[in-house]
């Protein structure tokens, strides 16, 4: 069971990932020197997508400090995250990124799992869900 604790301490961890994933929009030319990276999008693209990485980072940092854990926020986030991974798989299987791409993915995984193990464990609880 995933403890309220490790769920905060989660949510921060992910706000810190999502602030890196969005560098890596917002400076793609800067990012392709470390880490493999498809083709740049045209740079609204680009910025576009590091603004709703951020902004979802942004989330989870605000439900990190709320008293009280707000689900169907977090509901949104781990769904989020799970969409990241399966895409980034599927792109994969198409050959259309490298592996290392899925292998940054899998933290989004990792984080929507722990989401969704809070938010049903916390609903069988509370007798919420």
């Amino acid at each position: 069971m995933v403890t309220e604790d490790f769920l905060r301490k989660s949510l921060w961890a992910t706000t810190v990932f999502n602030a890196g994933a969005a560098l890596l929009f917002f400076f793609p030319h800067i990012a392709a020197q470390f880490v493999p990276m498809p083709p740049a999008a045209p740079p609204f693209q680009s910025v576009m997508l590091g603004c709703f990485v951020l902004l979802f980072g942004g989330s989870y940092a605000w439900n990190a400090v709320q008293p009280v854990i707000d689900r169907p926020l977090l509901a949104l986030g781990a769904i989020g995250k799970a969409v990241v991974f399966v895409l980034a798989l599927c792109f994969w299987l198409a050959q259309q990124i490298p592996f290392s791409m899925v292998l940054a993915a899998s933290g989004d995984l990792a984080f929507a799992a722990i989401f969704t193990a809070w938010l049903r464990g916390e609903g069988a609880v509370s007798g919420r869900g």
